[in-house]
Formats: structure tokens, sequence, C-alpha cells
């Protein structure tokens, strides 16, 4: 199943985020290091949320990398949330739909 996680953060994270994107990118990349995390980013223009990718049995590996992000953790996310998402075009589709012939 796939998920998207979306946040959004503060009006200072641009200024604040310098502190904890070490350990955020570190966090990040060993999420896609063990196939959970597909991708991830912020927002660009305004830079004001952050959309992140992941695939998993459950929302639960979500739930985890969440716990952990020290952007959640020291307040740069100020809203987060969870969604399925149900794929259906592309080589790594969930549920692949093709149309009628």
């Amino acid at each position: 199943m796939h998920y998207l996680l979306i946040y959004d953060v503060a009006p200072d994270y641009l200024e604040r985020r310098a502190t904890f994107r070490d350990e955020h990118l570190g966090l990040a990349w060993q999420a896609h290091e063990r196939g959970e995390l597909i991708l991830g980013g912020a927002l660009a223009e305004p830079v004001n949320g952050a959309v992140l990718f992941f695939q998993g049995d459950s929302p639960a590996v979500v739930e985890r990398f969440v716990a952990a992000d020290p952007y959640v953790k020291n307040g740069l996310v100020t809203r987060w949330q969870i969604r399925p998402w149900l794929t259906v075009v592309g080589e790594q589709a969930d549920s692949p739909v093709r149309p009628h012939a």
C-alpha cells in the first residue's frame, strides 16, 4: 500500500531547519534504504509544507517516521497527516488500472 505523509511547516521553517536537517535527512535516507520511503521533499514557492511518499503494509511505517522526525519533535512541522494513496498508473502502482481496449 502507498501512503502520503503531508507536512505543514512553521512560518520560520527555513530559518530553523538547519539545526535539525542532517538528523531529518539521515532518518529519511534510512527509511529509503529499507524500502519504506520512495520520495520526499519540501514544496516550493512558497516553502510551506512537504510531501513524503511511503510504501508499506500499514500506516505504522509512516507513524514511526513521524514519531522520530526531529522536524516534528521540535515544532518545525505544525500539522501532519497520513493519507492512503490508491495508485493506479505507473510501474510501481499498487492497483494498476489500464483503459479498456
